[in-house]
């Protein structure tokens, strides 16, 4: 039989068949040893096949080749990749300037990954209605980089409902993986597109000002204007993964854009002369914010590290 992932526990994964019935399954061991650098072989919107068992669960034997896929290293395995789901049409990045705030390290490192993966990327800026005059300020200046990079940018409130059907209507017909950190409103946002979906939400943790850990699997919701969304569990940060010194410069935009007039083919943009993208640096005309994430993807290349 075969079926499309829906959730993942990290033990069992429940798949959806054509007829829509939903079957408990497990993963056959066989699939460990193939060599796969990854803490979850399966990932939401795999397409599957399996064998059921005589108590009703089943046995997942074979994944079907994917159409893409996303990935951050393992915060545990830094050589291993978690892979964060598959076959989609979009990824959303849910942000939030604060409340907890979210740096642009951790959007550029998304994005980049996006970009490296051949995944089409927008910006979601959530909890518009808390911001005062100053955040508000700082929350403009991002919206203005990012859509001069042509990223598709909305500004919302998911506890309010502002701009939301705006949104939805963009998603509508999409499969599109939600991320960000923990606390930046995923669960409520996906209430508010997907109310049938009874997504769990928790409240931000005022001491720390850090959002609390209320995904905990990752599971797909269906839209009733077509179309899925999968929640993933918020993170802290986002570790970059197999990705080539030479490469990295092409999976920011700007950068990539005016890399070709340096004066070295192979140039890292990081200390040779006559670099183009640090004149562009110093003239302003690429973001010193996007270079220092640039730089932060290149560390951990050069050090193989998570961050």
């Amino acid at each position: 039989m075969t079926g499309l992932v829906v959730k993942n526990t990290g033990s069992w994964y429940q798949v959806k068949t054509d007829s829509g019935e939903l079957v408990e399954c497990k993963m056959k061991g066989h699939f460990r040893m193939q060599e796969i650098r990854s803490t979850n072989p399966i990932a939401v919107g795999d397409w599957v096949d399996f064998d059921m068992n005589v108590d009703g669960t089943a046995m997942i034997h074979a994944i079907h080749d994917r159409r893409n896929y996303i990935v951050r290293r393992s915060s545990n395995l830094s050589k291993q990749s978690h892979i964060l789901a598959a076959n989609l049409d979009l990824v959303a990045l849910i942000v939030t300037v604060n409340y907890p705030e979210t740096s642009t390290v951790f959007i550029d490192r998304f994005l980049a990954t996006a970009e490296a993966y051949r995944v089409s990327a927008c910006v979601v800026f959530n909890k518009i209605d808390r911001y005062n005059e100053s955040e508000n300020e700082y929350l403009e200046g991002l919206v203005h980089l990012y859509e001069t990079l042509d990223y598709p940018i909305f500004k919302i409130s998911a506890k309010h409902n502002t701009n939301i059907e705006e949104l939805s209507h963009f998603l509508s017909g999409k499969t599109t993986l939600f991320s960000g950190n923990s606390g930046v409103g995923k669960s409520t946002l996906i209430n508010a597109i997907a109310p049938h979906s009874l997504a769990k939400t928790a409240e931000i943790s005022s001491y720390h000002n850090k959002g609390m850990h209320t995904t905990t699997f990752s599971e797909m919701f269906e839209l009733s204007t077509g179309g899925h969304i999968i929640d993933t569990p918020g993170i802290k940060g986002f570790g970059t993964f197999d990705m080539e010194v030479a490469e990295i410069s092409h999976y920011f935009k700007e950068i990539f854009a005016v890399s070709n007039q340096c004066k070295f083919a192979d140039c890292t943009h990081v200390h040779e002369p006559d670099c183009a993208v640090i004149k562009a640096v110093e003239k302003q005309t690429v973001s010193s914010s996007r270079y220092q994430s640039y730089l932060s993807v290149l560390s951990d290349c050069n050090e193989g590290k998570y961050r």
